[in-house]
């Protein structure tokens, strides 16, 4: 974020219709919990190896029967092959491992004959299990051996259709052999501090952290407060970076601090635009003074908070500020945004706003100002169209648990005004409880084992991929946890399964290029979502500030369905190992899935393309962004015959696509002559839309020729400097 700004302010291709032939959906867990029992004597029982894995086949009936649906751990997608034989089916584990058996899981048309055949490089097959009696439904077929690859070939049909498969599950142990079983649950770690009303010298505890974290912007301090249920007097929760402060009840009034929960920016002189990564929770508050102070930029979220009065997102004495993100929270006063320069609220309740600044949005949320884009500044939509809150901790009695709030549709207000919310809650000894130190094979291993992942405050390097292969899977960060992929390897993969829930945690880059950092759904997948979307919130990616850091492309999206409620995906532009080179990062977010929706999409420097879209009927509810500070020259960014790359490019495929609320500015402070051709790209059809959007050229540092495609004007003309270039609608 700049540290210019405003004068100080007084008090790949989509798949149309790929829902036709989809089944009705059935969620299910496709491997069972193992028993928790001490690590030093236990074997890890077989796990499910295959599901979201590779998968590839001898042909499809139509779109909608893909391989991978075999693999999903959905019982209500399925592959279906043509009606001929042979047919066959093979899925790639990534890696040799030991196996125990093969479930197929058959639709009405199955196999009469067919062989279970194993392979260590997928060209040359092993038999493992052959019948010519086969009966369909579910048959479990027990083998052994080591291999990679594993098929299913059908040679005779017992029907006059092709083979179909709900589910073709591969069973075993992983490539390192057995090892313990991961138990489950436990302590959350020392960078966790837990108080409840009696609990002395709280006040001392908060201000020592406080010391540690105010200024430690790129430090390695990661801390958690949490308030057990109860009421909490006199005290003033300063809260810095990698910090966060939430309550343990189910509702935030279960928790209430008569005192201030506060950021403010006196370790930057007033300025509160580096105000980053830090978060409060599921509290409620009762402030001193009948206002508490939040000021705050990017990925700093406010989530399930009740404020029993005002709240002022400026910093004392009305200095910058740029951004932040409110969600399910009820202020009761007003809300003083004064200098913060754009800002997005949803699913909320609030007693008013004041001041518009550049770009404020607001979806679901009560008592907020109407739409009156270009001045004020608001965008406002009545409803949000789907929403999920973020799961978070609480406490059940003296037990630990994990709630997973309920989707909501077309939802208005918060989901606990009216009594306890709907949702599911998890113990937490279905969780492992990652603490520093722990190793990728470790979290792996215990993902392939059943559990969820609780990541505890600390910084986690993972020498391979983090994968997340099974439907539902929560992966929850406390303290801003941070994973840094080392050697170049992707950080986090999500498989094209149902209902995975990332939330509250970092991705920072390692210093060798990785081509990407986190990944939903792998390339080409199609299953339907719809019923139960993975959701990513307050997930962030860094490249650079921290050290050098390089990767190609932050976060690519392939699963339809998928909500990204609230993100910042940022290059850095100050720090350590920042330069053009040092911390080359080209594309930040790339959504290749259909049905995408993004609350709060925060990207901001990158080499190239900011965002890019490529799946059908993408909606975008507030964007921010900022054009990389450091292009040395006109020559570095020019896109052909294209000065600059667009902040947010909608692909010229894509035939439907939405966004409300969307600001990219410009501060080319290394060559202030650079022109950008335009802030938006988008192709000119009917079912592509976008409402309020402005461009900023900020302190004059580099300008854009247009606001979206060739609409809007210049912020070349004098008087115009950092006063936007708007567009109210368009086409």
């Amino acid at each position: 974020m700049p540290t210019v700004g405003i004068p100080p302010a007084a008090p790949v291709s989509s798949r149309p219709g790929r829902r036709g032939l989809v089944g009705v959906l059935v969620t299910a867990l496709a491997a069972a919990l193992l028993a928790v029992v001490p690590a030093a004597q236990a074997q890890a029982a077989p796990v499910l190896l295959s599901q979201g894995k590779p998968v590839t086949a001898s042909s499809e009936e139509h779109y909608g029967t893909p391989a991978t649906a075999a693999v999903d751990g959905d019982n209500g997608t399925r592959w279906s092959s043509a009606a001929a034989d042979p047919q066959w089916i093979r899925v790639d584990l990534g890696a040799p491992a030991p196996l125990s058996r093969v479930e197929l899981r058959w639709e009405a048309a199955y196999a009469k004959s067919y062989r279970i055949e194993t392979s260590q490089n997928g060209s040359d097959w092993s038999t493992a299990h052959s019948t010519t009696t086969g009966a369909g439904g579910t048959e479990t077929v027990n083998i052994s051996g080591t291999a990679r690859y594993v098929r299913m070939l059908g040679t005779a049909r017992a029907t006059g259709y092709g083979y179909s498969l709900w589910e073709f599950k591969v069973y075993g142990t992983t490539g390192d052999g057995p090892g313990p079983v991961i138990p489950g649950g436990g302590d959350l770690g020392p960078n966790v501090h837990v108080f409840d009303p009696s609990t002395p010298g709280i006040q001392a505890k908060l201000d020592q952290v406080f010391e540690e974290q105010e200024s430690a912007q790129f430090g390695s301090g990661r801390h958690a407060f949490l308030f057990k249920p109860g009421t909490y007097d006199d005290l003033n929760a300063q809260i810095g970076f990698y910090t966060q402060i939430l309550g343990l009840g189910l509702r935030p009034d279960d928790t209430t601090i008569n005192g201030d929960i506060t950021v403010d920016a006196g370790w930057f002189n007033g300025n509160a635009t580096q105000n980053f990564w830090r978060g409060a929770e599921n509290l409620a508050v009762n402030p001193v003074s009948g206002t508490n102070r939040w000021a705050v930029s990017q990925a700093s979220s406010f989530r399930r908070m009740h404020v029993k009065g005002g709240l002022n997102l400026a910093p004392n004495g009305y200095g910058w500020a740029s951004g932040g993100y409110i969600a399910d929270s009820k202020i009761d006063g007003q809300v003083g945004n004064y200098s913060q320069q754009q800002w997005y609220t949803r699913d909320s309740s609030i007693g008013g706003w004041s001041n518009s600044v550049w770009n404020q949005a607001f979806s679901g949320v009560e008592g907020a100002p109407a739409t009156s884009f270009p001045e004020p500044r608001y965008t406002t939509l009545d409803t949000t169209p789907i929403s999920r809150e973020k799961p978070f901790l609480y406490l059940d009695g003296d037990e630990y648990k994990v709630f997973a709030p309920a989707k909501r549709t077309n939802a208005r207000g918060t989901t606990w005004a009216n009594g306890t919310p709907q949702g599911e809650s998890i113990p937490l000894d279905e969780f492992y409880v990652v603490k520093p130190g722990a190793t990728a094979a470790t979290i792996n291993a215990a993902l392939a084992q059943g559990l969820h992942l609780l990541f505890t405050p600390g910084v986690y390097h993972v020498d391979r991929t983090i994968n997340v292969n099974r439907a539902d899977t929560i992966v929850l960060g406390l303290g801003l946890a941070t994973i840094i992929p080392d050697n170049g390897v992707t950080a986090m993969k999500v498989a094209d399964v149902d209902g995975v829930r990332l939330a509250g945690f970092l991705i920072d880059a390692g210093p060798v290029n990785s081509p990407t950092l986190l990944e939903i759904g792998q390339q080409g997948a199609s299953a339907d979502h719809a019923a139960n979307p993975t959701t990513v919130q307050d997930v962030y990616i860094r490249i650079g500030g921290a050290g050098a850091g390089k990767a190609t492309t932050s976060m690519v999206v392939n699963s339809h369905d998928t909500i990204i409620d609230h993100t910042w995906v940022w290059r850095a532009d100050h720090g350590e190992g920042v330069g053009w080179e040092t911390n080359r990062a080209d594309y930040g977010v790339r959504v290749n899935g259909d049905d995408v929706l993004a609350t709060g999409l925060f990207v901001e420097h990158f080499n190239k393309y900011d965002v890019e879209w490529y799946g059908e009927r993408g909606r975008t509810i507030f964007y921010q962004n900022e054009k990389a500070y450091d292009a040395p020259n006109q020559a570095a960014i020019q896109n052909g015959a294209t000065k600059g790359y667009a902040a947010y490019r909608v692909d010229d495929s894509v035939d439907t696509h939405e966004a409300w609320g969307l600001g990219s500015y410009c501060n080319y402070n290394v060559d202030s002559s650079i022109r950008q051709d335009r802030g938006f790209k988008a192709p000119v059809k009917p079912g592509v839309k976008f409402h309020s959007l402005l461009v900023v050229s900020l302190g004059g540092m580099g300008h854009y020729n247009h606001v979206i495609n060739d609409t809007g004007a210049s912020t070349v003309p004098a008087g115009t400097t950092t006063v936007p270039s708007t567009v109210v609608s368009y086409p």
